[in-house]
Protein backbone atom coordinates (compact mmCIF):
# COMPACT_ATOMS: atom_id res chain seq x y z
CA UNK A 1 0.00 0.00 0.00
CA UNK A 2 2.83 2.31 0.93
CA UNK A 3 4.51 1.53 -2.37
CA UNK A 4 1.27 2.38 -4.21
CA UNK A 5 1.01 5.72 -2.37
CA UNK A 6 4.65 6.53 -3.23
CA UNK A 7 4.05 5.66 -6.89
CA UNK A 8 0.95 7.86 -7.00
CA UNK A 9 2.84 10.76 -5.43
CA UNK A 10 5.70 10.36 -7.95
CA UNK A 11 3.21 10.26 -10.84
CA UNK A 12 1.47 13.41 -9.62
CA UNK A 13 4.87 15.14 -9.25
CA UNK A 14 5.83 14.07 -12.80
CA UNK A 15 2.54 15.33 -14.25
CA UNK A 16 2.87 18.61 -12.37
CA UNK A 17 6.42 19.07 -13.65
CA UNK A 18 5.34 18.29 -17.22
CA UNK A 19 2.44 20.72 -17.03
CA UNK A 20 4.74 23.31 -15.50
CA UNK A 21 7.16 22.98 -18.43
CA UNK A 22 4.32 23.36 -20.92
CA UNK A 23 3.17 26.49 -19.10
CA UNK A 24 6.58 28.19 -19.08
CA UNK A 25 5.56 30.50 -21.93
CA UNK A 26 2.49 32.70 -21.73
CA UNK A 27 -0.29 31.00 -23.78
CA UNK A 28 -0.86 34.10 -25.92
CA UNK A 29 2.82 34.18 -26.87
CA UNK A 30 2.82 30.43 -27.52
CA UNK A 31 -0.11 30.68 -29.94
CA UNK A 32 1.39 33.77 -31.59
CA UNK A 33 4.66 31.96 -32.31
CA UNK A 34 2.71 29.10 -33.85
CA UNK A 35 0.89 31.48 -36.21
CA UNK A 36 4.12 33.30 -37.10
CA UNK A 37 5.75 29.97 -37.92
CA UNK A 38 2.86 28.83 -40.15
CA UNK A 39 3.14 32.02 -42.25
CA UNK A 40 6.87 31.63 -42.94
CA UNK A 41 9.20 29.06 -44.49
CA UNK A 42 12.92 28.57 -44.78
CA UNK A 43 14.32 29.43 -48.19
CA UNK A 44 16.40 26.64 -49.81
CA UNK A 45 19.59 26.29 -47.82
CA UNK A 46 18.13 27.78 -44.63
CA UNK A 47 17.52 25.60 -41.56
CA UNK A 48 16.40 28.33 -39.18
CA UNK A 49 13.08 26.72 -38.23
CA UNK A 50 14.58 23.26 -37.56
CA UNK A 51 14.61 24.02 -33.82
CA UNK A 52 11.00 25.22 -33.73
CA UNK A 53 9.44 22.08 -32.26
CA UNK A 54 6.35 23.12 -30.33
CA UNK A 55 6.46 20.02 -28.13
CA UNK A 56 9.47 21.69 -26.47
CA UNK A 57 9.96 25.02 -24.71
CA UNK A 58 9.68 27.83 -27.34
CA UNK A 59 12.09 29.93 -25.29
CA UNK A 60 14.80 27.59 -26.57
CA UNK A 61 13.89 28.14 -30.24
CA UNK A 62 16.43 29.84 -32.49
CA UNK A 63 15.83 33.58 -32.49
CA UNK A 64 13.40 33.54 -29.53
CA UNK A 65 14.44 35.27 -26.31
CA UNK A 66 12.29 35.24 -23.21
CA UNK A 67 12.13 36.99 -19.86
CA UNK A 68 10.15 34.89 -17.42
CA UNK A 69 7.09 33.72 -19.38
CA UNK A 70 7.10 36.36 -22.13
CA UNK A 71 8.90 36.73 -25.47
CA UNK A 72 10.92 39.94 -25.38
CA UNK A 73 12.97 39.54 -28.58
CA UNK A 74 12.29 37.78 -31.87
CA UNK A 75 15.04 37.58 -34.49
CA UNK A 76 13.76 35.60 -37.47
CA UNK A 77 16.33 33.96 -39.74
CA UNK A 78 19.99 33.03 -39.60
CA UNK A 79 21.93 36.29 -39.11
CA UNK A 80 25.18 35.00 -40.62
CA UNK A 81 26.19 37.02 -43.67
CA UNK A 82 25.19 35.38 -46.91
CA UNK A 83 22.84 32.88 -45.26
CA UNK A 84 19.53 32.26 -47.06
CA UNK A 85 16.58 34.01 -45.49
CA UNK A 86 12.91 33.27 -45.06
CA UNK A 87 9.92 33.56 -47.35
CA UNK A 88 6.24 34.19 -46.63
CA UNK A 89 4.32 36.90 -44.81
CA UNK A 90 4.42 38.51 -41.41
CA UNK A 91 1.39 37.15 -39.58
CA UNK A 92 -0.89 39.58 -37.68
CA UNK A 93 -0.37 37.40 -34.61
CA UNK A 94 2.96 39.18 -34.26
CA UNK A 95 1.03 41.95 -32.50
CA UNK A 96 0.07 39.51 -29.72
CA UNK A 97 3.66 39.40 -28.44
CA UNK A 98 2.89 42.39 -26.25
CA UNK A 99 6.17 42.24 -24.27
CA UNK A 100 8.30 42.30 -27.44
CA UNK A 101 11.10 44.88 -27.29
CA UNK A 102 13.09 43.78 -30.37
CA UNK A 103 11.93 42.36 -33.69
CA UNK A 104 14.19 41.70 -36.67
CA UNK A 105 14.04 39.66 -39.87
CA UNK A 106 17.16 38.78 -41.86
CA UNK A 107 17.29 39.62 -45.60
CA UNK A 108 15.12 37.24 -47.57
CA UNK A 109 11.83 37.12 -49.46
CA UNK A 110 9.26 38.25 -46.90
CA UNK A 111 6.47 39.92 -48.89
CA UNK A 112 3.16 41.64 -48.29
CA UNK A 113 2.33 44.56 -46.00
CA UNK A 114 3.38 45.20 -42.43
CA UNK A 115 0.56 43.96 -40.15
CA UNK A 116 -1.59 46.71 -38.63
CA UNK A 117 -1.47 44.69 -35.41
CA UNK A 118 2.11 45.90 -34.83
CA UNK A 119 0.49 48.82 -33.01
CA UNK A 120 -0.02 46.42 -30.09
CA UNK A 121 3.73 46.17 -29.44
CA UNK A 122 3.90 49.06 -26.97
CA UNK A 123 7.30 47.97 -25.62
CA UNK A 124 9.00 47.68 -29.02
CA UNK A 125 12.29 49.56 -29.18
CA UNK A 126 14.06 47.98 -32.19
CA UNK A 127 12.20 47.16 -35.42
CA UNK A 128 14.23 45.91 -38.37
CA UNK A 129 12.87 44.22 -41.49
CA UNK A 130 15.30 45.29 -44.20
CA UNK A 131 16.21 43.82 -47.60
CA UNK A 132 12.98 41.92 -48.13
CA UNK A 133 9.91 42.58 -50.31
CA UNK A 134 7.65 44.36 -47.83
CA UNK A 135 5.07 46.43 -49.73
CA UNK A 136 2.20 48.77 -49.01
CA UNK A 137 2.26 51.89 -46.87
CA UNK A 138 3.79 52.57 -43.47
CA UNK A 139 0.86 52.61 -41.08
CA UNK A 140 0.21 55.75 -39.06
CA UNK A 141 -0.25 53.38 -36.11
CA UNK A 142 3.51 52.80 -36.06
CA UNK A 143 3.64 56.19 -34.36
CA UNK A 144 1.74 54.70 -31.42
CA UNK A 145 4.85 52.74 -30.43
CA UNK A 146 6.30 55.51 -28.31
CA UNK A 147 9.28 53.45 -27.15
CA UNK A 148 10.66 52.91 -30.67
CA UNK A 149 14.29 53.92 -31.05
CA UNK A 150 15.35 52.21 -34.28
CA UNK A 151 13.27 51.57 -37.41
CA UNK A 152 15.03 49.90 -40.33
CA UNK A 153 12.73 49.07 -43.25
CA UNK A 154 15.34 49.77 -45.94
CA UNK A 155 15.56 47.96 -49.28
CA UNK A 156 11.89 47.02 -49.53
CA UNK A 157 8.99 48.12 -51.75
CA UNK A 158 7.17 50.48 -49.41
CA UNK A 159 5.02 53.20 -50.97
CA UNK A 160 3.10 56.25 -49.79
CA UNK A 161 4.16 58.90 -47.31
CA UNK A 162 6.24 58.79 -44.16
CA UNK A 163 3.50 59.31 -41.55
CA UNK A 164 3.80 62.43 -39.38
CA UNK A 165 3.23 60.12 -36.41
CA UNK A 166 6.60 58.49 -37.11
CA UNK A 167 8.22 61.92 -37.07
CA UNK A 168 6.71 62.57 -33.64
CA UNK A 169 8.20 59.46 -31.97
CA UNK A 170 9.91 60.96 -28.90
CA UNK A 171 12.80 58.50 -28.50
CA UNK A 172 13.60 57.77 -32.16
CA UNK A 173 17.36 57.46 -32.70
CA UNK A 174 17.70 55.75 -36.10
CA UNK A 175 15.26 55.91 -39.01
CA UNK A 176 16.43 53.97 -42.08
CA UNK A 177 13.94 53.86 -44.95
CA UNK A 178 16.32 54.08 -47.91
CA UNK A 179 15.75 52.21 -51.19
CA UNK A 180 11.96 52.12 -51.15
CA UNK A 181 9.28 53.89 -53.19
CA UNK A 182 8.17 56.45 -50.64
CA UNK A 183 6.72 59.75 -51.85
CA UNK A 184 5.34 63.00 -50.51
CA UNK A 185 7.00 65.46 -48.18
CA UNK A 186 9.09 64.74 -45.12
CA UNK A 187 7.37 65.02 -41.75
CA UNK A 188 8.88 67.15 -39.05
CA UNK A 189 11.12 65.05 -36.80
CA UNK A 190 10.71 65.98 -33.17
CA UNK A 191 13.01 63.52 -31.40
CA UNK A 192 15.94 65.20 -29.66
CA UNK A 193 17.88 61.93 -29.86
CA UNK A 194 17.63 61.33 -33.63
CA UNK A 195 21.18 60.75 -34.87
CA UNK A 196 20.73 58.80 -38.14
CA UNK A 197 18.23 59.60 -40.88
CA UNK A 198 18.67 57.67 -44.13
CA UNK A 199 15.95 58.23 -46.74
CA UNK A 200 17.98 58.00 -49.95
CA UNK A 201 16.64 56.39 -53.14
CA UNK A 202 12.95 57.23 -52.78
CA UNK A 203 10.63 59.71 -54.51
CA UNK A 204 10.27 62.22 -51.69
CA UNK A 205 9.36 65.77 -52.72
CA UNK A 206 8.71 69.20 -51.31
CA UNK A 207 10.90 71.59 -49.35
CA UNK A 208 12.50 71.27 -45.91
CA UNK A 209 11.49 73.97 -43.39
CA UNK A 210 14.32 75.25 -41.14
CA UNK A 211 13.01 73.37 -38.08
CA UNK A 212 12.11 70.10 -39.80
CA UNK A 213 15.23 68.21 -38.63
CA UNK A 214 16.75 68.15 -35.12
CA UNK A 215 20.31 69.40 -34.43
CA UNK A 216 21.13 66.01 -32.87
CA UNK A 217 21.58 64.48 -36.37
CA UNK A 218 25.00 62.99 -37.10
CA UNK A 219 24.19 61.08 -40.31
CA UNK A 220 21.84 62.51 -42.92
CA UNK A 221 21.25 61.06 -46.39
CA UNK A 222 18.42 62.33 -48.58
CA UNK A 223 20.11 61.55 -51.91
CA UNK A 224 18.21 60.41 -55.01
CA UNK A 225 14.90 62.10 -54.24
CA UNK A 226 12.96 65.05 -55.67
CA UNK A 227 13.39 67.51 -52.82
CA UNK A 228 13.40 71.23 -53.61
CA UNK A 229 13.96 74.67 -52.16
CA UNK A 230 16.73 76.36 -50.18
CA UNK A 231 18.18 74.60 -47.16
CA UNK A 232 20.82 77.04 -45.92
CA UNK A 233 18.89 77.89 -42.74
CA UNK A 234 18.25 74.21 -42.03
CA UNK A 235 21.84 73.07 -42.61
CA UNK A 236 23.24 75.87 -40.49
CA UNK A 237 21.62 74.26 -37.42
CA UNK A 238 22.93 70.72 -37.96
CA UNK A 239 26.41 71.25 -36.54
CA UNK A 240 26.77 67.68 -35.21
CA UNK A 241 26.76 66.13 -38.69
CA UNK A 242 29.62 63.81 -39.61
CA UNK A 243 28.05 62.56 -42.87
CA UNK A 244 25.84 64.52 -45.27
CA UNK A 245 24.56 63.40 -48.66
CA UNK A 246 21.92 65.54 -50.38
CA UNK A 247 22.97 64.65 -53.92
CA UNK A 248 20.61 64.18 -56.87
CA UNK A 249 17.81 66.43 -55.70
CA UNK A 250 16.63 69.87 -56.81
CA UNK A 251 17.81 71.99 -53.88
CA UNK A 252 18.43 75.67 -54.61
CA UNK A 253 20.02 78.68 -53.00
CA UNK A 254 23.42 79.10 -51.35
CA UNK A 255 25.52 76.57 -49.48
CA UNK A 256 26.02 77.94 -45.95
CA UNK A 257 29.65 78.71 -45.13
CA UNK A 258 29.26 77.19 -41.65
CA UNK A 259 28.82 73.71 -43.04
CA UNK A 260 32.50 73.51 -44.01
CA UNK A 261 33.49 73.71 -40.33
CA UNK A 262 31.24 70.83 -39.25
CA UNK A 263 32.95 67.54 -38.17
CA UNK A 264 32.11 65.94 -41.53
CA UNK A 265 33.97 63.07 -43.14
CA UNK A 266 31.89 63.26 -46.31
CA UNK A 267 30.00 66.18 -47.87
CA UNK A 268 28.04 65.30 -51.01
CA UNK A 269 25.86 68.04 -52.51
CA UNK A 270 26.34 67.17 -56.18
CA UNK A 271 23.67 67.32 -58.89
CA UNK A 272 21.42 69.95 -57.39
CA UNK A 273 20.80 73.59 -58.26
CA UNK A 274 22.85 75.27 -55.54
CA UNK A 275 24.09 78.71 -56.57
CA UNK A 276 26.30 81.55 -55.41
CA UNK A 277 29.89 81.56 -54.15
CA UNK A 278 31.53 78.97 -51.90
CA UNK A 279 33.50 80.76 -49.19
CA UNK A 280 34.61 78.66 -46.22
CA UNK A 281 35.90 80.78 -43.35
CA UNK A 282 38.65 78.35 -42.34
CA UNK A 283 40.73 75.62 -43.96
CA UNK A 284 38.39 72.76 -44.77
CA UNK A 285 39.32 69.45 -43.10
CA UNK A 286 36.56 67.36 -44.70
CA UNK A 287 38.26 64.51 -46.64
CA UNK A 288 35.64 64.31 -49.42
CA UNK A 289 33.71 67.29 -50.80
CA UNK A 290 31.55 66.90 -53.91
CA UNK A 291 29.85 70.08 -55.15
CA UNK A 292 29.77 69.08 -58.82
CA UNK A 293 26.88 69.67 -61.23
CA UNK A 294 25.44 72.75 -59.57
CA UNK A 295 25.31 76.46 -60.42
CA UNK A 296 28.03 77.64 -58.06
CA UNK A 297 29.99 80.71 -59.11
CA UNK A 298 32.77 83.07 -58.13
CA UNK A 299 36.40 82.22 -57.55
CA UNK A 300 37.56 78.95 -56.02
CA UNK A 301 38.45 79.49 -52.38
CA UNK A 302 42.01 78.54 -51.34
CA UNK A 303 40.42 77.20 -48.12
CA UNK A 304 39.36 74.13 -50.15
CA UNK A 305 42.96 73.18 -50.98
CA UNK A 306 43.13 70.95 -47.89
CA UNK A 307 40.37 68.64 -49.17
CA UNK A 308 41.67 65.24 -50.29
CA UNK A 309 38.92 64.39 -52.80
CA UNK A 310 37.46 67.55 -54.31
CA UNK A 311 34.84 67.68 -57.05
CA UNK A 312 34.00 71.18 -58.29
CA UNK A 313 33.34 70.26 -61.92
CA UNK A 314 30.29 71.35 -63.92
CA UNK A 315 29.68 74.65 -62.19
CA UNK A 316 30.29 78.31 -63.07
CA UNK A 317 33.51 78.99 -61.18
CA UNK A 318 35.72 81.74 -62.65
CA UNK A 319 39.21 83.14 -62.20
CA UNK A 320 42.47 81.31 -61.65
CA UNK A 321 43.01 78.16 -59.63
CA UNK A 322 44.80 79.11 -56.38
CA UNK A 323 48.48 78.17 -56.24
CA UNK A 324 47.93 76.20 -53.03
CA UNK A 325 45.95 73.64 -55.03
CA UNK A 326 48.92 72.98 -57.30
CA UNK A 327 51.29 72.54 -54.36
CA UNK A 328 49.05 70.01 -52.63
CA UNK A 329 48.35 68.19 -55.89
CA UNK A 330 52.03 67.74 -56.68
CA UNK A 331 52.82 66.38 -53.21
CA UNK A 332 49.84 63.97 -53.50
CA UNK A 333 47.91 65.56 -50.64
CA UNK A 334 45.05 66.01 -53.09
CA UNK A 335 44.00 62.69 -54.56
CA UNK A 336 41.25 63.98 -56.85
CA UNK A 337 40.87 67.53 -58.18
CA UNK A 338 38.09 67.78 -60.76
CA UNK A 339 37.66 71.30 -62.14
CA UNK A 340 36.36 70.55 -65.63
CA UNK A 341 33.35 72.30 -67.17
CA UNK A 342 33.74 75.65 -65.46
CA UNK A 343 34.91 79.09 -66.63
CA UNK A 344 38.38 79.05 -65.08
CA UNK A 345 40.99 81.20 -66.80
CA UNK A 346 44.29 79.77 -65.57
CA UNK A 347 46.36 77.59 -63.29
CA UNK A 348 50.01 78.03 -62.28
CA UNK A 349 51.44 74.64 -63.14
CA UNK A 350 54.43 73.81 -65.31
CA UNK A 351 53.73 71.85 -68.52
CA UNK A 352 56.51 69.49 -67.42
CA UNK A 353 55.07 68.96 -63.96
CA UNK A 354 54.64 65.32 -62.99
CA UNK A 355 51.27 64.54 -61.42
CA UNK A 356 51.68 61.73 -58.86
CA UNK A 357 50.20 58.43 -60.06
CA UNK A 358 47.70 58.28 -57.23
CA UNK A 359 46.37 61.76 -57.95
CA UNK A 360 43.89 62.85 -60.62
CA UNK A 361 43.51 66.30 -62.17
CA UNK A 362 40.96 67.32 -64.79
CA UNK A 363 40.89 70.85 -66.24
CA UNK A 364 39.26 70.52 -69.63
CA UNK A 365 36.41 72.66 -70.98
CA UNK A 366 37.34 75.85 -69.17
CA UNK A 367 38.29 79.29 -70.52
CA UNK A 368 41.92 78.24 -70.93
CA UNK A 369 44.03 75.68 -72.69
CA UNK A 370 44.97 73.05 -70.09
CA UNK A 371 48.73 73.44 -69.53
CA UNK A 372 49.14 69.73 -68.72
CA UNK A 373 47.68 66.64 -70.34
CA UNK A 374 45.90 64.55 -67.73
CA UNK A 375 43.34 61.76 -68.05
CA UNK A 376 39.77 62.87 -67.36
CA UNK A 377 36.57 60.91 -66.77
CA UNK A 378 34.90 59.78 -70.01
CA UNK A 379 31.79 61.81 -69.20
CA UNK A 380 33.90 64.99 -69.34
CA UNK A 381 33.88 64.72 -73.15
CA UNK A 382 36.65 65.39 -75.64
CA UNK A 383 36.62 69.20 -75.89
CA UNK A 384 39.69 70.72 -74.24
CA UNK A 385 38.59 74.35 -74.12
CA UNK A 386 35.24 76.07 -73.74
CA UNK A 387 34.15 78.16 -76.79
CA UNK A 388 35.33 81.78 -76.58
CA UNK A 389 31.79 83.07 -77.08
CA UNK A 390 30.69 81.39 -73.85
CA UNK A 391 33.62 82.84 -71.92
CA UNK A 392 32.91 86.33 -73.27
CA UNK A 393 29.21 86.05 -72.38
CA UNK A 394 30.12 85.29 -68.78
CA UNK A 395 32.28 88.43 -68.58
CA UNK A 396 29.41 90.59 -69.77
Amino acid sequence: MANCSYASTFLLFFLFSFLHVEAILDPADFLALQSIRKALEDMPGSHFFSSWDFTADPCNFAGVYCDSDRVIALNLGDPRAGSPGLTGRLDPALGKLSALAEFTVVPGRIYGPLPESLSGLKNLRFFGVNRNFISGEISTKLGELRSLRTIDLSYNQLTGRIPPTVGSLPELTNLILCHNRLSGSLPRFESHTLTRLDLKHNSLSGSLPPNSLPPSLQYLSLAWNKLTGPIDHLLGRLDQLNYLDLSLNQFTGPIPDRIFSFPLTNLQLERNQFSGPVQPVHQVSIPTVDLSYNRLSGQISPMLASVQYLYLNNNRFTGRVPASFVERLLDASIQILYLQHNYLTGIEISPTAVIPERSSLCLQYNCMVPPVETPCPLRAGNQKTRPTTQCNQLKT
